[in-house]
């Protein structure tokens, strides 16, 4: 069986890890838009377009620290390296999946400055017709697969609010993807928009710099964390003026910039419209177990779901596809993957989420790693990730100033202690 991975970073590093197994009887090549491995963890101070006149893909910042810790962050057969912190520094965790890649001799699979431009089903004998432009030597080869993993990851294409007033707003506007020092706010009034974890971490890391934050947000109650003094929380922004914000309860602030930490759009530029999936309302669908295509089932997306243990769950999908590929098992009726997807959509309208919450698992994400490990039969994920996971949750929302200095240790597969 040829496989196509697409992305070389953590998730396309678990794809080649588990293609590559002897357990596997694959052939694969992975094709890489930039020069490395990583994906969003490598770091460049340039923003906008590459030297190709590609987008950046990275949304990484200078100073970012991980907001789990590390005894979460590795895969299940490669743990993150004992070190003194639990949570470490993007550098660290570049260092890490560098060393993942060569540990298990990836790298002899990747062909990096190949940018994968079109993925669709070849009319007639089932399989994948990839074009993919060679950057370095600026052609395009087209290569013929048997299945294909999409690891391009979701943290690259800004989602952007429409705001009243944008076009005439005269300061500066910025969104999170663009961001990698805080000393462009020095001294400056900003409104941080957004209170998900970029919103709240650079809120906190901008305040040594900037003059005053304001923290718009629509949660129903204030943040309980103790910010510094030149941080504030507002309700969401009503509309822009020309040299300011009008919030929704009618309060209005002169401001220098607005910096949009409002998250990111699913985005897969290269699939085309015949493979059978798209994105409505921020949720891909229609996916069977948030990962297979259900009306081309030897194309897998993975990495979708968010507020996971990513890494893990990664490996943990790969390894549920592969027994699906490989015909250990076999998949179910189509009416069938179609309806349970459906059945989630409904159950989470129940709780009161929106359609693009799909793919999000926070505090139940245990219950989407069980079931893929039952379903396919295969080793699951210990309990303990799920617990620490959050654990560390509750203190990033209670304590941001201060919880990245606990320490954490597992000590078996449902155990951890605080050190």
């Amino acid at each position: 069986m040829k496989i196509a991975v697409i992305g070389a970073g953590s998730a396309g590093l678990a794809a080649l890890r588990h293609c590559t197994s002897d357990t596997n009887n694959t052939q694969v090549i992975c094709y890489e838009k930039t020069d490395q491995v990583g994906g969003t963890w490598v770091y460049r101070e340039e923003t906008g377009l590459d030297r190709y006149g590609l987008p950046i893909h990275t949304s990484m910042y200078k100073n970012l620290r991980t907001n789990l810790p590390k005894e979460v962050m590795g895969y299940p057969d490669y743990p993150v390296p004992d070190n003194p912190d639990s949570y470490l520094t993007r550098t660290q965790i570049l260092e890490f999946l560098n060393s993942y890649c060569d540990h298990f001799n990836l790298r002899q699979y990747i062909q990096f400055l190949h940018n994968v431009e079109l993925v669709e089903p070849s009319v007639g004998d089932r399989k994948w017709m990839i074009k993919v432009k060679d950057l370095k030597r600026n052609i395009i080869l087209e290569e013929s697969f048997d299945a294909v993993m999409i690891c391009n990851g979701h943290y690259f294409e800004p989602s952007i609010p429409n705001l009243k007033g944008q076009q005439i707003f005269q300061g500066e506007q910025l969104h999170s993807h663009d961001y990698r020092v805080p000393d462009i706010f020095t001294d400056k009034t900003v409104v941080v928009l957004g209170a998900g974890p970029s919103g709240m971490d650079l809120a906190l890391e901008i305040s040594k710099k900037a003059k005053r934050i304001i923290l718009s947000h629509h949660l129903k109650d204030p943040i309980g964390t103790v910010f510094p003094d030149n941080v504030v929380q507002k309700r969401d922004i009503k509309e822009l003026t020309k040299h300011g914000v009008i919030f929704k309860d009618d309060t209005n602030e002169s401001v220098d910039a607005i910096f949009y930490c409002t998250g990111y759009k699913y985005s897969f530029p290269f699939l085309s419209e015949k493979c059978g999936v798209r994105v409505d309302s921020n949720m891909v669908t229609p996916l069977w177990k948030h990962l297979i295509s259900i009306e081309n089932p030897t194309l897998a997306l993975i990495g979708l779901p968010f507020y996971v243990c990513a890494f893990s769950m990664f490996d943990l999908q790969v390894r549920f596809v592969l027994r699906y590929w490989s015909g250990k098992k076999d998949f179910p009726p189509k009416a069938d993957m179609l309806k349970e997807e459906a059945q989630e959509l409904e159950s989470r309208k129940k709780e009161g989420l929106e359609k693009k919450h799909f793919h999000m698992m926070g505090f139940k994400q245990d219950r989407y790693y069980d079931d893929l490990a039952n379903t396919a039969g295969i080793t699951p994920l210990p309990p303990v990730l799920t617990k620490l996971h959050n654990e560390s949750s509750l203190l990033f929302l209670d304590d941001l100033v201060h919880y990245r200095e606990k320490r954490y240790k597992i000590i078996d597969d449902y155990n951890f202690i605080q050190l």
